[in-house]
């Protein structure tokens, strides 16, 4: 990886002028940093010491003329999860590895972000939309020392088998879903929360009924407590 890859993006600096901690806010498929940058100042009123990033994915993204990916989404098709909810843990394994391979993007922007705040990592949380989400559980359990906390909205945790050998910290989590989700099924997060508690991680879900592919202000308003009680 080269200076020319490093991740960039929108932030919003910390309120007080004064940083204490980090969130880095992970946008989804074909979206970029813009995207989620707009939560920033909702957190910030809660958080006035915490510094937001929210950078771009490092891949154009193939589907689309505009935004960025993680990861290569060509082969999943959410309509066929939705028939058949039982493939979904192998859907999830196929993605798994452009995940895996993917990570160290992320790995680098926290290392250089505490480096450049002089923060340890628990002062530094994830929020992922996603596949940004799928970024996050990906990549915090995989760290050493441990972060502050994940907040994955609409997302998946990946390679589920392997999961459990790969873990070297349990940074508490919250999961927000929407139950009429078209585009990653309710059943993912689900999933990962029985395998996150299955491995002895504080994980919480939240169902948001009727809710479909996005974040509404329920949702904001539980990820804003959730970082309070963390980084707070």
């Amino acid at each position: 990886m080269t200076a020319e890859t490093a991740l960039n993006g929108p932030m919003l600096p910390a309120a007080s002028g004064t940083t204490k901690s980090i969130v880095i806010l992970l946008h989804g498929y074909g979206a970029d940093g813009n995207d989620l940058i707009g939560l920033a100042p909702h957190f910030a009123r809660a958080l006035p010491d915490t510094a937001f990033y929210s950078p771009n994915a490092p891949f154009p993204c193939e589907m689309s003329p505009f935004g960025r990916q993680w990861f290569s989404l060509a082969e999943y098709d959410p309509e066929f999860l939705r028939r058949q909810p039982e493939t979904m843990s192998g859907a999830l394994r196929a993605m798994a590895e452009g995940a895996a391979k993917n990570s160290a993007y992320i790995d680098r922007f926290i290392d250089t972000l505490l480096a450049e705040h002089n923060l340890p990592a628990n002062k530094l949380a994830l929020i992922g939309f996603s596949q940004g989400t799928m970024m996050s559980l990906q990549t915090a359990p995989r760290r050493d020392p441990a972060l502050a906390g994940v907040v994955g909205f609409s997302g998946a945790l990946l390679g589920d088998e392997a999961f459990a050998s790969a873990i070297k910290t349990r940074p508490p989590v919250l999961l927000v879903h929407g139950t009429a989700d078209p585009v990653v099924p309710i059943e993912a997060s689900r999933l990962a929360l029985d395998t996150l508690t299955a491995n002895g991680f504080a994980a919480k879900l939240h169902e948001r009924p009727g809710l479909q592919h996005g974040i509404d202000e329920e949702g904001i308003l539980l990820a804003m407590k959730f970082l309070q009680s963390h980084l707070g």
